[in-house]
């Protein structure tokens, strides 16, 4: 079951599901790069405003699933109309400002976004557009991500599958004898 916090703002109900923090892997795979799993940390947070802030950061795995070197980093905010419209704008750390739109699927925890808008650093590797499928499935985030460039039609490129990162002060808050690191509780 899916908590709603009580201070968030009543526009974002329907994007709930994205709340907290989410961990887990995936793979990267575009012509010209080379192809590896990496990990990545994903953060939906809110302030009480009617947008979730984002924070994704990723990084290349070796053979045994140890972090190697950062691959992408990118932050934005996401917002939801009544008509279940969604928009996003995401900065990535490589020198490019996306706006996204698309909707969440009725009856479902899914959202369908494409790129309306790209702005690139002239040092920005080619890029000129993007698709994202967001899906909660059986209590995980999965995406997928498409991309484009002058020299690439759209074509899939970077996939995962997250958990959700609990704290334990959050599901023992009612309990007076837990400890600030949350370790001794589990001794």
């Amino acid at each position: 079951m899916i908590e709603i916090p009580s201070d968030l703002h009543p526009d974002l109900v329907p994007l709930v599901f994205l709340l907290g923090r989410w961990e887990g892997a995936g793979v990267y795979d575009f012509p010209g790069a080379e192809k590896c799993n990496f990990g990545q940390e994903v953060t939906f947070s809110h302030d009480g405003r009617s947008f979730l802030e984002y924070t994704s950061h990723t990084w290349v795995l070796d053979a045994e699933g140890k972090k190697l070197r950062p691959l992408e980093s990118e932050s934005g905010f996401w917002r939801i109309d009544k008509d279940r419209k969604v928009d996003v704008t995401i900065t990535r750390d490589e020198g490019v400002i996306e706006i996204w739109t698309g909707e969440l699927a009725d009856q479902k925890p899914q959202i369908d976004i494409v790129t309306d808008a790209v702005a690139r650093l002239p040092e920005a590797p080619e890029y000129s557009g993007g698709k994202r499928l967001y899906g909660y499935v059986n209590s995980d985030l999965m995406w997928v991500g498409e991309k484009a460039t002058p020299a690439v039609t759209l074509r899939p490129y970077m996939s995962a599958h997250l958990k959700k990162v609990v704290d334990p002060r959050e599901w023992a808050k009612d309990l007076k004898d837990l400890p600030d690191d949350g370790i001794a509780f589990f001794k």
